[in-house]
Order: structure tokens, then C-alpha cells, then sequence
């Protein structure tokens, strides 16, 4: 048996009361994929974190390629060959694609040949269909969250790294660009190199991984073969428990009420047209479709984030004139960004202000915050969404990416809203925490909150949502309801024009 390229033995780190590894030893073989799973909070990402040399582990040994090492910086440990994808883009926004990618080049001294670097980027997207047509010069702030993804593995890929870790690589890519990244992987396998992966999308696991090691706790549950493991078995060993009843029973028939939400031909000039639907009173509405089929800037427009050039949009029967998103809140409609780490969260900030800002009325006597107030706040929603921290103090990023949601989503609701658009929701969320999030989602309908969920996962979408509309290059082309809702149709409407779905209605080709 060939020598690990990678062994972590006994690795402890703790943050405050929490122990987020105890004890955790797994081996790396050269050219294999070594998945990581468990739910968000068990170890994973800081696993990863003290092997990418973000964090030094309190107790235990790093040995890379039958050599203890240890790493005091993200750049120590590229530099002796580990490169890592960030679950959150970590990109700098404000300069370009190329300097992004060879950024530890720009930081030696010596002179910098630009139009080498601009050549060299070119050539590295070209192996990712679909991108080779972004310009090196173009800032990075400038690109959809799909394309900033695509950059941050582009950057891990352009330097001979000899371990290379993935954490949550295919969140924001989209179907076509998943499959070329398993094709890299591949690539990388025939190389010798060796991949640490973690995803919750199990179906990727089993797709791509030798080995699979699951986390709970913090603690070291078992490694296996992933060929020795079926997905019960995976998620039950995860969770610690019997996992049943993922998805909550639909709305009962005769549930459904009138319309809380009608938009009628909304528009944004070059991005989308025409855009009708209705949202009922006790129903969950789905909006399904390809990526870039306007689906997200569809929720941005009604909810003020980006500009109306048509259309109207009514509450109650109320037509609504929303110039930003302040406007949308006080009429009661609020937004969860699909990118929470840049858009949602002030992560330097504690989850008691994250979750109380939007509405500081309520935590305020005479435009002072009171503490007690605002901390109170905060444990209420933490205990709903059985949060997982240290206290209410403790800044948002340091929590798993699953409890930074939770939070997001705490601080939607604490403004009381008539109306919740979620977009992509359970992003980087364990089997678990998905879980509860559609059974909240579902208890928010039934109370009478309208929501709205926008999702690439179309099983969610199918095991959730009573109705779907379907978008197709900037218009709903369709909405789906009952039997239905179900994946076929679904990536017909989503794929096909009105055009063409009629021909294959009738047969034609």
C-alpha cells in the first residue's frame, strides 16, 4: 500500500466552550478522493481549516508526505503544496480575475509580466467550458456568484498543489459546470494529487469519492469505503439517529387561500420581461429554472435591490411602490440572499446585532440599544432555530456555515414579515439542518407568512413547494401544481421554449 500523501493524527481545537475537534485521525492516499461528512457543526470545515493553515490546532500532528509539518498561515501551507477552496468565496472583489489567480506570484518581489499572467489565465479557463470568454482584466466584483466560484478553483488548480481541499466546491455551479470540475477531479487523480471533499449533496459523494470519514460533534465516527456504505446507512451514521420525514406534508387540500402576492408584468430592462405569478395564503410557491434564467433578479426586483422598469406588484390587494429595500421591509416583504457571506451576514458582528438589525426600534430606548433587549432577542430565535453556539456574543464567523444561515434566517423573521423569499435556502446546509428548514418553511404557511423558495435542487423543490413556476430566459413560462410538480416536467418547461414545448407536446422534432 502506498504511503499517505496526508495524515492529521488526534487533531483538538476548541473556540471558547466549544469543542470543535476531539481526538479527530484520518489518512489521505495519493490520487483518491477522501470525502468528509457530517452535519454543519460536527468538525468539517475546521478540520479543513487547520489542515489549510487558517487555524492552528491546539493538540495533534499534520504529517504530509511522511513529514510532520506545521503550517501558521493559509500561505505557509500553499506554499509547502495545499491548496483549498473556500466554501465562501474569499476572493478579493475590488481587483481582477488574473491577479486573483496568481496572487502569491504578485506578492514576491520582482517584476510582474501582466500579459504572461492575463495569457496564463486564459489558458486556465479554457478547461471550464463556458468561461473561457471572461476577460483577466475584469474586476471580480463584476461577476455572478457561479463565475466568482468557478475563479476560486481556477486560483487552488494554478499551483502545483500536492493535496487539494474542497469544501462545498459545486454550491453555487451550475449542472454543466459540476460535471466539468468532476472531470478536473479526475484529472487530478491520474496525477497522483490527493482530494479532501466535502459536500451534502450525497449524490456527489458516491459519484466521486474512495473513501468517506463522517463527523459528528467534533468527534471521529467512522471511515470506510464509500462502496461499503449505502445513503441510509451515511446519514443515519451522520445525524445519529433515524432521519424520517425530510420534507413535511404539503398544504392539506382546501388550505390554500387567496392571493397575499400578485405581480403582474414585472420587468427589468435586459434582464427579464413579463414576469406574472401569484402567491397564495398557506402555500409554499417554488421558482425553478437554469441558472441566468432570472429567477433570482426576478425576488431582487420585487424587493427593491434592483430596478423596476415595468410592471406592478401588489400586497393584499395593495399595489405596492417599492424604490429600495427599505421600502420592501416596512411593507413587509424581506429577501434571503443566495450569498449570505457577502450579502446577508456582517460576519466581524455578533449574532445578537446581526439578527436585531434590521429593526433596531425594537431593541432601542431613546436611540440607545439596550443590550439586554437585543441579547433577549437573539435567544429566542436561536432556541427556535436550535442554533448552535457559545453565546449570543460570539461573532457570526465563527459558526459553521449551517448555523450562519440559521441566523440569516432569524434575522429575517424578527422584523415579522407578511412575505419571505428565500433564495436557495438550504445552500451549504447539512441533511439535518435542511430539514428543519422545511419544516419551518412550512410552519411559516401555515401561519400565514407567504413563501417563496427559489431553488437549483430541483429534489427540494419537488418534495416542498405545492406550486412551481417555471422560469425560461427571463419569463415564467409556466407554473406547475399537483401531480404536476415533478422533475420532468419541470426541466422541460425549464429548458424549452413555449415553442418548443408545444412541438414536443405534438410530437414534432
Amino acid at each position: 500500500m502506498a504511503q499517505p500523501i496526508l495524515e492529521v493524527r488526534g487533531i483538538r481545537k476548541r473556540f471558547f466552550a466549544t469543542q470543535a475537534l476531539d481526538g479527530v485521525t484520518i489518512s489521505l492516499a495519493p490520487g483518491s478522493v477522501h470525502a468528509v461528512v457530517g452535519e454543519n457543526g460536527a468538525g468539517k470545515s475546521t478540520l479543513m481549516n487547520v489542515i489549510g493553515g487558517v487555524y492552528e490546532p491546539d493538540e495533534g500532528d499534520i504529517i504530509l508526505e511522511g513529514t510532520k509539518v506545521s503550517f501558521r498561515s493559509p500561505s505557509d501551507a500553499l506554499g509547502r503544496g495545499i491548496g483549498f477552496v473556500h466554501q465562501e468565496i474569499a476572493l478579493c472583489q475590488h481587483i481582477s480575475v488574473a491577479e486573483n489567480i496568481f496572487m502569491p506570484a504578485l506578492n514576491r518581489p520582482g517584476f510582474v509580466d501582466f500579459q504572461d499572467i492575463y495569457k496564463e489565465t486564459k489558458r486556465l479557463l479554457a478547461d471550464f467550458e463556458g468561461h473561457a470568454h471572461i476577460d483577466p482584466r475584469q474586476k471580480v466584483r463584476e461577476l455572478g456568484v457561479s463565475q466568482q466560484q468557478v475563479i476560486e478553483i481556477v486560483k487552488a488548480l494554478s499551483v502545483n498543489c500536492k493535496v487539494i481541499i474542497f469544501d462545498e466546491p459545486t454550491a453555487a455551479l451550475t449542472e454543466s459546470e459540476t460535471e466539468v470540475l468532476f472531470r478536473i477531479i479526475g484529472t487530478l487523480k491520474a496525477k497522483g494529487i490527493g482530494i479532501l471533499y466535502i459536500s451534502h449533496r450525497l449524490a456527489e459523494i458516491y459519484r466521486i469519492a474512495d473513501t468517506v470519514t463522517i463527523l459528528r460533534d467534533g468527534n471521529l465516527i467512522e471511515t470506510n469505503a464509500v462502496s461499503a456504505l449505502d445513503q441510509v446507512a451515511l446519514v443515519n451514521r451522520m445525524v445519529g439517529r433515524d432521519l424520517t420525514d425530510i420534507y413535511p406534508a404539503k398544504a392539506a387540500p382546501g388550505t390554500i387561500g387567496d392571493a397575499i402576492l400578485t405581480v403582474k408584468g414585472l420587468a427589468c430592462k435586459g434582464v427579464f420581461k413579463d414576469v406574472s405569478f401569484t402567491l397564495k395564503q398557506g402555500e409554499i410557491l417554488g421558482f425553478a429554472g437554469l441558472v441566468g434564467s432570472g429567477r433570482t433578479e426576478t425576488a431582487r426586483t420585487i424587493c427593491g435591490l434592483m430596478r423596476r422598469t415595468g410592471g406592478t406588484v401588489s400586497l393584499g390587494g395593495k399595489e405596492l411602490h417599492i424604490r429600495d429595500y427599505r421600502d420592501a421591509i416596512r411593507e413587509g416583504i424581506v429577501y434571503l440572499t443566495e450569498n449570505r457571506a457577502l450579502e446577508g451576514l456582517f460576519l466581524d458582528l455578533s449574532i445578537s446585532k446581526n439578527i436585531s438589525v434590521m429593526d433596531l426600534g425594537k431593541v432601542a430606548k431613546l436611540s440607545l440599544i439596550q443590550a439586554k433587549a437585543e441579547n433577549g432577542l437573539a435567544q429566542r430565535y436561536v432556541g427556535e432555530m436550535l442554533i448552535k453556539i457559545a453565546s449570543v456574543g460570539q461573532k457570526v464567523n465563527s459558526l459553521s456555515g449551517g448555523n450562519q444561515q440559521k441566523v440569516l434566517i432569524s434575522k429575517l423573521l424578527s422584523v415579522a414579515p407578511k412575505v419571505i423569499i428565500m433564495d436557495e435556502p438550504t445552500r451549504g446546509i447539512d441533511i439535518g439542518a435542511k430539514a428543519q428548514i422545511y419544516h419551518l418553511l412550512r410552519r411559516l404557511a401555515s401561519e400565514g407568512i407567504g413563501v417563496i423558495m427559489i431553488s437549483s435542487e430541483l429534489p427540494e423543490v419537488i418534495g416542498v413547494c405545492d406550486r412551481v413556476a417555471v422560469m425560461y430566459e427571463g419569463s415564467v413560462c409556466g407554473v406547475l401544481e399537483g401531480g404536476g410538480v415533478n422533475e420532468r416536467s419541470i426541466v422541460q418547461m425549464a429548458c424549452l421554449s413555449s415553442e418548443e414545448q408545444e412541438n414536443h407536446g405534438r410530437g414534432v422534432a
